[in-house]
């Protein structure tokens, strides 16, 4: 018997996708039929055995000794006369249930280290991971062995032994899948909507692992038959006369010359047995591809004009905001920053939008107002007060009470933040209860009020529907109803309108737009589109490298850029005004968002301006511009007035 100190490894990286699963091929498959056949018969003949083979195990005729196959004995008998059939269906529960108890410790002890590693970040994974390469590097048979001189021979205590061994294994084949499902929009929408970490776990993160769990415990089911067949041919098996087939297989061997036909049966359902349990596997690793989800191709939102708005009119912040970030730092734990200084503030009733190239901070700023930064990343300074409560510092658990009641989030992903596991339904009606503290026929009737208030014709239907059922845009309604669930003033909005098409990004912009005007909420909107956010929102601050270099109302931010990105971003808007004529090219802004490691001291957009000079390495502080706005610029293009001084609170107003 060999030693297992590595994992069994899956046969194709777990990465699970929602949308609809394949057609079940694989299960149905007359091999596959077959083989948990055989897995089901040769239980339920081994659990019923002593109430109908035609011999007791332990019946012996030494008159009839190492006798073939007969009418009377139909696989023959061993040296002492005993029927081989009877004993090996009787020895099949042994053989099975050891196996079946080394699987369950397994899965008992590797599922829960690995959800917690995942879960709870590099500490708890490091001592988990460590414990595993402890596992790992015991070799199992000495191991087994040696727990045998100890305590004698317990063959179930020997497999849970076993068992214990393989958790090993199996959390190194799970926590990588565990710690990608818990990145999923779903996982955070679910921790937005006040679920806590355990029913995280349970509700989203385990049944998106069933799969592969399902394929390895298979694997391992195989494995456990061998060694405990292994342990009982080197007599380590159950005591005499009880029989199992390892121990039949021992006993035939001393006779392979003088009765060679005495291995042959035993050998052979042995085999079958472990060939139907890897058949199983292999049936149950096709099923975990799934078709990707039907939707229409993600295309760029329609560029509308910026509102005309008289020339003296600017909106000024009010008292009392309702979210205000004074000097935000994001970056990995002990290393890089990823966002730096950034302040914004928004208004109740109002739509601030974040506006950059993709690598500028803007969703990294947008998801620390929720607590949900990635694993390693975190605040490092600054602060974001919400209603004149500071949000800096939370734990996990004081954001629940935040998150869904207060600040809910949509994503630009809609078939992604949606579990696939579960009916929209469930998803609305569970946060529902939660938030709102009704019944379960309440929370269904306030589900299909906002399923209608987002614009769904026929919500009973939706109701009904799992997510892969739903086109792109009806599955963002279905979203944004879900962030509505426990009334929130904040609706946190990334990029909503990326993956949809024109027709549908311009309905839910006018759904956004109705609800911040019919309910007061005020909304973050991160997006590339300058259109969208012309047509939507109130104020804008424009990100770029971690920093914000311009910020102020939308209507003088986008008629009169100061900063030259700015400018460099409205140039490369395809929106032609009505009267001029259409370009040859576009201008576009050369070079790329330099990566947080490579960013200068000085203008982090010096490098890619046309009016850049040496001193534009130096360190660029705000400046006043728009009225109440800032601007990041040593030469703006919209000169900022020459009487005031640097402003380093970056307000926008």
């Amino acid at each position: 018997m060999n030693t297992f100190t590595e994992p069994v490894q899956p046969s194709a990286a777990p990465e699970p996708t929602p949308g609809r699963r394949k057609p079940k091929a694989s299960l149905y498959r007359p091999g596959t039929l077959l083989a948990i056949a055989w897995l089901v018969l040769i239980m339920i003949a081994s659990a019923t055995a002593r109430g109908w083979v035609p011999f007791p195990v332990d019946h012996q005729d030494l008159t009839d000794a190492l006798a073939g196959p007969s009418s009377r004995h139909w696989l023959g008998t061993d040296e002492l006369g005993r029927d081989l059939f009877s004993r090996i269906v009787t020895s099949g529960w042994i053989s099975i249930g050891p196996a079946l108890l080394a699987v369950a410790v397994a899965f008992g002890v590797g599922v829960p280290m690995a959800l917690l590693a995942a879960e709870h970040g590099r500490k708890v994974e490091w001592t988990c991971s460590r414990i595993a390469e402890l596992l790992l590097s015991l070799p199992t048979t000495v191991i087994l062995l040696a727990f045998v001189g100890a305590v004698g021979i317990h063959v179930w205590a020997i497999m849970a032994v076993l068992g214990l061994l393989l958790a090993a294994p199996v959390y190194r084949i799970l926590l990588a899948l565990a710690q990608s499902l818990r990145t999923r929009l779903y996982v955070d929408a679910a921790k937005v909507n006040g679920v806590g970490s355990l029913l995280v776990n349970v509700r989203h993160v385990l049944p998106g692992m069933a799969t592969t769990i399902a394929v390895q415990a298979a694997q391992l089911f195989a494995l456990g038959i061998l060694i405990e067949a292994g342990l009982a041919f080197m007599g380590y098996g159950p005591a005499i006369p009880a029989p199992s087939w390892g121990g039949l297989i021992g006993g035939a061997q001393q006779h392979i010359y003088d009765a060679p036909w005495m291995m042959v049966p035993t050998g052979v359902v042995l085999a079958l047995t472990v060939i139907a349990a890897n058949q199983i596997a292999d049936a149950l690793s096709g099923e975990r591809e799934r078709n990707a989800p039907v939707r229409r191709p993600a295309r760029r939102a329609a560029r509308l004009p910026v509102p005309a708005q008289a020339a003296g009119e600017a909106s000024t912040r009010a008292e009392g905001a309702l979210l205000e970030v004074r000097d935000l730092r994001v970056g990995v734990v002990e290393g890089t920053e990823l966002v730096t200084g950034v302040s914004v503030s928004v208004r109740s009733g109002t739509v601030l939008g974040l506006v950059g190239e993709s690598g500028c901070g803007k969703t990294m700023t947008a998801r620390s107002l929720m607590g949900l930064l990635p694993d390693g990343v975190e605040v490092c300074d600054g602060s974001i007060r919400f209603q004149g409560r500071e949000l800096v510092g939370l734990s996990d658990r004081q954001y629940q009470d935040v998150r869904g009641r207060d600040i809910a989030m949509i994503s630009q992903e809609p078939m992604v933040a949606l579990d696939p596991m579960f009916t929209i339904g469930y998803q609305l009606v569970q946060p529902i209860r939660r938030f709102r503290g009704v019944g379960r026929g309440e929370a269904r009737r306030i589900a299909l009020d906002l399923l209608a208030q987002v614009g769904i014709v026929d919500p009973a239907r939706i109701l009904r529907s799992h997510p892969h059922a739903l086109s792109g845009g009806m599955a963002q309604r279905v979203c944004i109803a879900l962030a509505l669930t426990g009334s929130p003033k904040l609706l946190i909005a990334d990029e909503p309108t990326t993956a949809l098409d024109v027709t549908v990004q311009a309905e839910i912009l006018s759904l956004l737009r109705s609800l911040v005007h019919n309910t007061g909420l005020s909304v973050v909107l991160v997006s590339h589109d300058l259109g969208v956010v012309a047509d939507l929102c109130d104020d804008v601050a424009v990100m770029y490298a971690g920093q914000v270099l311009e910020s102020g109302t939308v209507a003088e931010v986008l008629d009169q850029a100061a900063h030259p990105y700015t400018g460099a971003l409205m140039s490369a808007n395809p929106h032609i005004p009505q009267g001029e004529a259409v370009p040859d090219r576009l201008p576009s802004i050369r070079g790329t968002v330099p990566a947080p490691k490579d960013w200068p001291t000085g203008c982090r957009f010096a490098s890619r301006c046309p009016l850049s000079t040496h001193e534009c390495h130096e360190p660029v502080a705000l400046a006043p511009a728009h009225g109440g706005g800032t601007v990041r610029c040593i030469h703006p293009l919209v000169p900022a007035p020459a009487t005031a001084g640097p402003n380093e609170s970056g307000v926008v107003r």
